[in-house]
């Protein structure tokens, strides 16, 4: 155990050694004293310099509208590749042919189906406005019944009207034709009477009964006359019956071969209305044995090749790169920091093979990093884990160099907001995500 007592004080051990003595009167540990103390306080002040946050990300150089990004072209049908009129790396016009196929599906091999299929429409046409003209014949013909109905009906309510007037007439005749035979029967009676009492001559008595006898005879003929009248009402009557059922069988014949007509010429219409279609088509398809370039540009690659060989629907022909398109970097963020990306925001953008010299916090001292804004923040995670930002070039800045090419790589910095040195380096140490950033256009939106 060590003796701490009063008697045994400690004393200095570096008085005993020598080279002790001669190290510390030696002048380069002082400077190294010096050196350490002087970069402790520059270490220091560093800690209290400002720090610009920001969120790192890469990506690859696109175009902002989707119009101007490479496209490749399909063919719309199938077909066999005949003759090629551009080569890889051609600048093409809108409009300008790329390539020529031709059939080989046997509906469409008839090199005259276009016009025989013209020919059809137009006699299918023809037979349409015949059907036409026999509805509209059929109409007229309904119309000269009715009219002929009509006037047949008028007549035969005349000749009922005739025929009752007659009954009417004979049933007096026949009442007057019975007054006269009471007439004739008391003036008989009477003189009959009067003969008897020799009053009159029988010549007298006589040519009374026989009056009589004309009167009887008289009335039968006059009953028989009014029966006949009768039987003429009757027949009136059953005429009229029969005329109308004579022209409603006429006019239902007559209208049902107008609806037969009708429907043959609905059914034609339909007929017609198909192969109209089926000519478009035709004349559609005809005009797709040509693929022509949708845009101006260059022809990138040539997917398909050769002459003779077939392609499908739909299949890829040519790629196509638009002539003028405007530059812009597609960068992918994590879901950690999408809460501090905002549209309109301002991100440094630096491009692969361009000279370039980043601080990530210092954005003011680095060189060759390019101003740019934010135009699109996709709300759906991407298949890499990460959500996809849009930047386009800051019009407030040095324009993006026209060397780089759609498709190279490039990376982002979104700048945030400025804390210590110190403060970020704790933040990094304890795995904290960056200050929660709102830009100030959006505050000052809010306020408004």
């Amino acid at each position: 155990m060590l003796n701490i007592s009063s008697n045994n004080p400690i004393t200095d051990a570096t008085e005993k050694f020598s080279t002790l003595k001669s190290l510390s009167n030696r002048p380069h540990y002082k400077i190294l004293n010096r050196i350490i103390i002087g970069v402790s306080i520059i270490v220091v002040i560093i800690l209290f310099i400002p720090w610009t946050q920001n969120i790192s990300g890469s990506g690859a150089v696109t175009t902002l509208k989707p119009n101007q990004r490479p496209q490749t072209i399909h063919s719309i049908i199938g077909g066999r590749i005949e003759k090629w009129y551009v080569k890889e790396g051609d600048y093409v016009k809108a409009g300008d042919t790329i390539l020529f196929i031709s059939e080989i599906k046997e509906e469409y091999l008839d090199p005259n189906l276009v016009a025989n299929t013209k020919k059809q429409v137009e006699a299918k046409q023809l037979a349409q406005e015949s059907y036409g003209g026999k509805v509209v014949s059929l109409t007229t013909q309904i119309k000269s019944l009715e009219k002929e109905k009509k006037l047949k009906l008028q007549q035969a309510k005349n000749k009922i009207r005739q025929s009752f007037l007659k009954v009417k007439s004979d049933s007096m005749d026949l009442v007057a034709v019975r007054t006269q035979i009471k007439i004739a029967t008391t003036q008989f009676n009477r003189s009959l009477t009067l003969n008897k009492e020799g009053l009159k001559p029988l010549t007298d008595v006589e040519e009374k009964k026989l009056k009589l006898q004309e009167m009887e005879a008289k009335i039968i003929t006059q009953e028989n006359k009014l029966i006949a009248s009768e039987n003429e009402l009757l027949n009136a009557k059953i005429e009229v019956n029969r005329i109308s059922a004579e022209y409603a069988e006429k006019e239902s014949k007559a209208r049902g071969d107008q609806y037969t007509a009708l429907s043959s010429q609905y059914d034609t219409k339909a007929q017609v209305n198909k192969l109209q279609n089926q000519y478009n088509n035709y004349k559609i398809r005809n005009g797709m044995y040509y693929i022509k370039a949708p845009q101006n540009g260059y022809i990138n690659r040539a997917i398909q090749s050769g002459i003779g060989e077939t392609i499908k629907e739909g299949a890829q022909i040519v790629s196509i790169m638009p002539a003028k398109y405007d530059i812009a970097v597609e960068t992918y963020i994590s879901p950690n920091d999408l809460p501090l990306v905002h549209k309109g925001e301002k991100v440094r953008v630096w491009f692969d093979g361009w000279p370039t010299v980043v601080f990530s916090g210092w954005p003011n001292m680095s060189y060759g990093t390019f101003g740019g804004k934010i135009v699109a923040v996709e709300n759906f995670i991407s298949d890499n884990g990460k959500f996809r930002v849009l930047i386009a070039p800051d019009p407030s800045e040095t324009a993006w160099p026209k060397q780089v090419s759609i498709g190279s790589g490039a990376q982002t910095l979104a700048l945030l907001d400025n804390v210590p040195v110190w403060y970020e380096i704790w933040r990094i140490l304890n795995g904290f995500p960056p200050n929660y950033y709102q830009p100030k256009t959006s505050k000052t939106a809010e306020k408004k």
